[in-house]
């Protein structure tokens, strides 16, 4: 019997990953009912994190917190055993911000805090982050002062939430954080490499798409360096021009530095947390994909990062993706045996969207068909 192991990432304004899965899955087996099919979806650390580990097996845990601007939000994180699973991008993401409305200087990731905070009181030691997707550029001030931190202005008032507040932080009391959170490992799923500061830092980077322009860059970037500046007199050391801690707005400081927080690829991460090495173990053929497969995919997004992880276990793999700007013979050096486009099946991207998960049950058939069927590649 052929198995076939189906680790596909969400494809972005369509479908979740899972829901990519089942259509390639329905598609296979419409053309032959005895092929086995297992759904392993994967994420790179962004917005369908918590969804992969839950889909492997790990206990979902739902929390109320705070969204980047202060509004409830109902989320989750997932457990197993004493580890968990938070993903910033379902708590303080850039897709809660209400109506859409961006705010670069006041979102916060106070809510972030407040669902790590519910892990560690519910036992767990260690903790892995998901840092895709932020809204804000509070360099993970917000994060820590909901575990227990105070950042205080010249008069040893609390700071305002969120990165343009940052400017008037003079000092950082760590004595209330919480024991469980100094005494946890945590662990960053985290694909940049931007320090916290300057032109290749949060704020110019990656402000202008929380909806900064360019006097609130100037509020943004005056704001980390004076966070940066508090948190060495707090710590005794500079990290801001450590690589990484810029990812998030920031938040990777934050985590750095006051958590000892150690960063690591997103999609490495999320295969181990998923056990994707085991599952290869049995399988004939591996399908993975995203929304968009382009340059940026080649350099550590998931289905490249799964692509890596199967050719090292002799496992051959096909992409599908939504659209994609590599040729064959490119991904053929990742291990990827072929490659397919919802595009070629339908040009106009709003219909793909929109036709998403009958478009790919048309390529799980072609796959079934083509691949295992009659055994080419």
């Amino acid at each position: 019997m052929t198995r076939i192991l189906l680790a596909p990432d969400k494809f972005k304004g369509s479908l979740s990953a899972a829901e990519v899965a089942r259509a390639l899955a329905s598609g296979m087996a419409s053309v032959d009912r005895s092929l086995e099919t297992v759904s392993l979806p994967v994420a790179d650390g962004g917005d369908g994190t918590v969804d992969a580990a839950v889909t492997a097996g790990w206990d979902r845990v739902a929390v109320t917190c705070s969204g980047p601007t202060g509004e409830p939000v109902e989320t989750s994180y997932a457990r197993r055993g004493n580890d968990a699973v938070v993903e910033l991008a379902s708590a303080v993401g850039l897709e809660l911000l209400p109506g859409g409305e961006l705010d670069a200087l006041g979102a916060s990731t106070f809510g972030l805090g407040t669902v790590i905070a519910h892990a560690l009181e519910a036992g767990a030691e260690r903790i892995v982050i998901g840092l895709g997707g932020s809204a804000s550029t509070d360099g993970g001030a917000g994060m820590l002062v909901a575990l227990g931190v105070r950042v205080l202005d010249a008069d040893g008032d609390d700071v305002a939430p969120g990165g343009g507040a940052m400017r008037g932080a003079v000092r950082l009391d760590l004595s209330g954080l919480l024991p469980a959170a100094r005494a946890a490992e945590f662990e960053l799923a985290c694909d940049v490499d931007n320090p916290l500061l300057g032109v290749t830092g949060a704020a110019a980077v990656y402000g202008p798409q929380k909806g900064a322009g360019p006097q609130e860059l100037l509020y943004l970037e005056h704001g980390m360096r004076q966070w940066a500046h508090v948190v060495r007199n707090a710590i005794g050391r500079d990290v801001s021009g450590v690589a990484g801690t810029g990812a998030a707005g920031g938040t990777a400081f934050g985590a750095m530095a006051v958590l000892g927080a150690v960063a690591k690829p997103g999609i490495g991460t999320v295969l181990g947390l998923i056990d994707f090495d085991s599952a290869l173990e049995s399988a004939d053929l591996v399908l993975t994909g995203e929304g968009s497969l382009d340059e940026q995919s080649l350099y550590g997004k998931a289905p490249i990062g799964v692509a890596h992880a199967a050719r090292a276990a002799g496992v051959p793999v096909i992409t599908v993706a939504g659209r994609s700007a590599v040729g064959i013979d490119r991904l053929r050096t990742h291990g990827i045996v072929a490659s397919y486009a919802l595009s070629d099946l339908e040009p106009d991207p709003r219909i793909s969207m929109r036709d998403a998960a009958g478009l790919l049950r048309e390529v799980g058939r072609t796959i079934a068909t083509t691949h295992i069927l009659e055994g080419t590649s």
